[in-house]
């Protein structure tokens, strides 16, 4: 592993030059990948292993969008795409990669499958950490093991076929084996990760739980929707609100950000953009401080993943989340934003 110094802090991290992709397809040479789940994580994940040269199944129920869409990605029925019963038991390490709800209602029917040796893969921690809540205790003779990558699959497939990478964790929760860490590090490089940085199943899911609510979707949509808001309030129109809340930080700002970091970005603006954003982000970071602790509370006392097995668990669940999506979508900033986004060059 190699060291590196992150602001003073100093931490391992496996990068690819360390456990080449010739190192990855070595360990997991005799293995069966079997994908349960391809919906969200599952398709970036299994195509860039197969890319890479790994033996992967899928494991989906017939007759689904989600089986039609394996399909349609190349997965061929009897050979590559089977019944999830008849995937689990083909697989010697079965990437668990349904929704958290769908992980709790499939349990008792994968469990079974876990049989002495196979290795139980997933990519969120809150199965194992809120076992109590889910009930999903797996055998004591398979190894238990953790890659997220930070980022969506669609972001991990699109990075991959770009040459590059998207950062990942892992972790090991149980090593029956004696073989944990060379497969989870072999699974990590093999989906496509950029380095691989290690945690633990607990601090995975605290960390995501409060990242979705805080700055990546929660937080950010909750300033953005405050700031269009005061900006129409005082007039300006739907355009000039959209454009200076939202297309001006994705389209300018954020990839200036991501290449070399804030100050970076601060030096590339005028100089009364400058003073302005340095005299108010304490302000910002102290306002949300108490927000960000009342949430990071919530996830660790476990109300937070209590709250969305009790939503996501409903039969309308789907028919729900539409509605609230719908009401998003349709909202005048998002609307213009359609708007904007119709009027880029090459559109």
């Amino acid at each position: 592993m190699a060291t590196i110094n992150f602001g003073g802090v100093l931490e391992d991290v496996v990068t690819r030059e360390e456990f080449p992709m010739e190192k990855a397809r070595e360990v997991l040479k005799n293995e069966t990948i079997a994908i349960i789940g391809y919906g969200v994580q599952g398709p970036g994940q299994a195509l860039n292993l197969k890319d890479n040269g790994f033996n992967v199944i899928i494991g989906q129920r017939k007759n689904s969008k989600t089986w039609d869409k394996a399909v349609a990605d190349g997965w061929v029925p009897g050979e590559t795409l089977f019944e999830i019963e008849e995937a689990a038991q083909k697989g010697t390490i079965i990437q668990y990669l349904l929704s958290d709800a769908g992980q709790i209602t499939l349990w008792p029917t994968l469990k079974p499958f876990l049989t002495k040796g196979k290795a139980l893969y997933f990519s969120h921690g809150f199965g194992i950490t809120y076992k109590e809540q889910t009930n999903i205790i797996p055998p004591a003779d398979v190894d238990v093991i953790l890659v997220a990558p930070k980022g969506s699959g669609t972001s991990l497939r699109r990075l991959f076929l770009a040459g590059q990478g998207l950062n990942s964790s892992f972790a090991i929760f149980q090593d029956a084996t004696g073989k944990a860490r060379d497969r989870v590090i072999a699974l990590g490089i093999g989906v496509g990760s950029g380095y691989l940085f290690e945690t633990d199943f607990k601090k995975e899911v605290f960390s995501d739980l409060t990242g979705e609510r805080g700055t990546l979707m929660g937080c950010i949509q909750g300033i953005f929707a405050a700031q269009y808001q005061t900006l129409r309030n005082n007039g300006h129109s739907p355009s000039e609100a959209f454009n200076e809340t939202v297309e001006e930080l994705t389209q300018s700002l954020m990839p200036l950000v991501a290449e070399n970091g804030m100050d970076w970005m601060y030096a590339n603006c005028s100089t009364t953009a400058q003073r302005g954003a340095l005299d108010w982000w304490k302000k910002f970071r102290d306002a949300t401080q108490p927000v960000f602790d009342e949430l990071y509370a919530s996830v660790a006392t476990g109300k937070e993943a209590q709250r969305s097995i009790d939503l996501n668990s409903q039969a309308d669940y789907r028919e729900k989340l539409n509605k609230e999506l719908e009401e998003l979508r349709n909202s005048e900033m998002w609307q213009a934003g359609a708007a904007v986004r119709q009027l880029r060059p090459g559109k």
